[in-house]
């Protein structure tokens, strides 16, 4: 018998049934589910287990790796800087990194390179795995790569390589890491369950994960696809997974509760209220989630609309109806959005991957039955 933890006001009793019935088709491991409505923790569900073994109960302390839904946090971490007038999507990334500016990337600026229009979706030519582990090695390497497109001209996602180049033009202006950053001035001061690379004494409460038994349908292979995701070295592997796990990659190494990330996106839906305190002004929120560039992309087999680092809800609609819905989804189906139409937000974690790349069967089933 499944047990369900948690709770979902009555209105959202439907939920809880689409979240049984994600267990009961055998699709789940262990999972959460939370939602947030005009700032008030409106449903909140888990269930399964922590582990392969399934001996630990997938629990309200349980973390889980979110991966690409920590671009969220990035793009909430860049805003906050726009929103301090430290820093402006419009001014070019070698204005605050001018290293950066080399082989052809002058004119890229912030919104562009946030948007994954920079034309560095990944390294084309051989680097050695264990290189992902040196943040200054990578950065170096970005900064000198000459563009795989025209930057501005189209969007190409860039996987791993935007935390770096994100993460980059943060510490520059800030003085802090990304992550650190995240920790002191939001997870910490709001009591949220996340973080932006895996720090020591949490370990224990980190959710196994069952990785999945084919590759996503990344639909017709070209050599920016391929640079992103399928080449040997795009992405840590051995020794250097491992170590790099705890690096403040803020593309590819958040872990989060969903109740954590839940409560961020829903106070980017609710004005940036959060707790009674403000995480980002109304003006930032719209400056921030407004669509930058929209088309086919380059790397995803999708048509997609980008804002300045968070992901755009039409025209796929992974997040429900919302035209003005945003946010990101991560490898293996979790995903955290924020519709301000509605003053609501929402995420799932899961530690059973999918291969879907965006819209994941299993959350797409509970935002739908939620919005039902």
């Amino acid at each position: 018998m499944l047990e369900i933890e948690g709770f979902a006001l009555s209105r959202y009793a439907a939920v809880k049934d689409a979240f049984a019935a994600n267990f009961e088709s055998g699709a789940e491991l262990g999972a959460r589910f939370t939602l947030v409505e005009a700032g008030e923790v409106v449903v909140d569900l888990m269930a399964g287990f922590a582990d392969r073994k399934r001996a630990t109960p997938f629990g309200p302390q349980t973390l889980t790796a979110v991966f690409s839904t920590t671009k969220a946090l990035a793009a909430l971490m860049i805003a906050r800087l726009v929103d301090q007038g430290r820093l402006d999507y419009g001014q070019t990334v070698a204005s605050v990194w001018p290293e950066f500016g080399q082989a052809g990337k002058a004119a890229v600026t912030v919104g562009q390179a946030i948007s994954h229009q920079a034309g560095l979706p990944g390294f084309p030519g051989p680097i050695e795995p264990a290189l992902w582990a040196d943040w200054d090695a990578i950065c170096a390497k970005l900064a000198a790569m000459a563009p795989m497109w025209p930057p501005g001209s189209a969007s190409g996602y860039h996987p791993v390589t935007v935390g770096y180049i994100v993460g980059e033009i943060f510490r520059r202006v800030d003085g802090r890491t990304i992550g650190t950053a995240f920790g002191e001035d939001v997870a910490g001061p709001y009591g949220l369950d996340a973080w932006i690379g895996l720090p020591d004494g949490v370990e224990d409460r980190l959710a196994e994960l069952q990785r999945p038994s084919a590759l996503p349908e990344f639909g017709e292979i070209n050599p920016a696809t391929r640079a992103a995701f399928l080449a040997p070295w795009s992405s840590a592997a051995g020794k250097a997974g491992a170590d790099y796990r705890r690096m403040e990659v803020p593309s590819t190494n958040g872990y989060a509760t969903a109740e954590a990330l839940a409560k961020v996106m829903g106070a980017l839906a609710n004005d940036g209220w959060l707790d009674g305190g403000e995480i980002l002004s109304p003006a930032l929120i719209a400056e921030a989630s407004r669509e930058r560039i929209r088309g086919q992309d380059l790397v995803l087999p999708f048509d997609m609309s980008w804002a300045a680092g968070f992901m755009r809800n039409p025209p796929t609609f992974p997040w429900g109806p919302g035209t003005e819905t945003f946010g990101h989804s991560g490898w293996g189906g979790a995903c955290a959005f924020a519709d301000p139409e509605r003053r609501l937000g929402g995420a799932y974690v899961m530690n059973r991957q999918g291969t879907a790349l965006m819209g994941d069967a299993r959350p797409r089933r509970l935002i739908e039955a939620a919005y039902d």
